[in-house]
């Protein structure tokens, strides 16, 4: 049977394999704190769930002293020259995003189709968290046609996503993190607070002004964390449910759908959200690191707009 523990193993070996490249490059000024970095990260997704709660919060916070003091930097990476670059690109042409384009269909292939196969008298796949399993088995999938289809081997991929991950540094880890800080302030009660102060600011028996709320709720608690994963269970314990739901009858799934758009348009216009926003800006080497930002502006207003209205016209019937 593939668990979602296999996953994690394996996104551990790979980050433990980064942090062995990474500390035999003495091109990076510093290889042993990027290495560390990396090396802890890959050491919680093997064994954290077998370490004491309070080791695994410090590590956490050491790899957030490593990321804020400066520990991470770039190295030199193994890499062809433009020319053949070029050259290889004409010879692929669009067949380059063959192996982008497998990850989604090979997700839904095993999250939806074969789901339910059996091999014997046990399921392929682990009865919890499937769509993250065969998600995990889709970038295997795409990360072996892209080695065929390259000419290359495994431990190239290796070492061209270190380059990658390298650039992107210690943001690869915001999404993750910020996620898990929603399900921390909801825990804590912070929907609660926020329904109270929705209720003595807004006249609550308004339709249009409650859906407001709870849509551009949406989009600025999700530019404060940068993540809307980490903004939906709080607005939606606050506001949501309460009020939407329980006073004025909307439809949860509906509701639930549409809010996550409207945090979406807060994504667009945050750099909390780093691996949106501020490495493209970065791996383009972008002068201005909002640039991708401000490009996004005159989008993400005008679709917050239309989310209000998609949400006051739908949610209610």
């Amino acid at each position: 049977m593939i668990t979602l523990d296999l996953v994690y193993w394996l996104a551990g070996a790979y980050l433990l394999a980064v942090a062995a490249l990474g500390l035999r490059d003495r091109h990076n000024p510093r290889r042993h704190t990027t290495a560390l970095f990396w090396g802890l990260l890959g050491a919680m997704f093997l064994a954290a769930d077998r370490l004491p709660p309070a080791l695994v919060g410090a590590v956490v916070v050491l790899l957030a002293c490593l990321a804020g003091f400066g520990g991470l930097a770039r190295g030199r990476y193994e890499e062809t020259s433009t020319a053949d670059r070029e050259a290889e690109a004409r010879r692929l042409g669009n067949r380059l995003f063959w192996p982008a384009l497998l990850i989604p269909a090979v997700c839904v292939l095993f999250a939806v189709v074969l789901k339910d196969l059996r091999i014997g008298e046990r399921f392929l796949l682990g009865r919890e968290h499937t769509t993250l399993v065969a998600l995990g088995i889709a970038c295997v999938v795409a990360a072996i046609a892209a080695c065929r289809l390259t000419r290359q081997s495994p431990w190239s991929a290796v070492e061209q996503s270190r380059r990658l991950i390298d650039a992107v540094g210690w943001a690869a880890l915001l999404p993750l993190l910020l996620a898990t800080l929603g399900s921390v302030f909801a825990a804590a009660g912070v929907g609660d607070a926020v329904a109270g102060l929705v209720r003595m600011a807004i006249p609550v028996d308004n339709r249009f002004v409650v859906v407001a709320a709870y849509a551009i709720g949406m989009a600025l608690f999700t530019i404060i964390m940068g993540n809307a994963f980490a903004a939906f269970p709080v607005l939606t314990a606050g506001i949501g449910l309460p009020l939407l739901v329980q006073r004025h009858g909307a439809d949860p799934a509906s509701l639930a759908a549409i809010g996550m758009l409207s945090g979406y348009c807060g994504t667009l216009l945050t750099p909390m959200a780093a691996n949106f926003n501020l490495v493209p800006a970065a791996l383009l080497e972008l002068k201005d690191p909002n640039a991708v930002i401000r490009q996004q502006v005159a989008t993400a207003l005008p679709l917050l707009a239309c989310n209000i209205a998609l949400m006051y016209f739908i949610v209610f019937r």
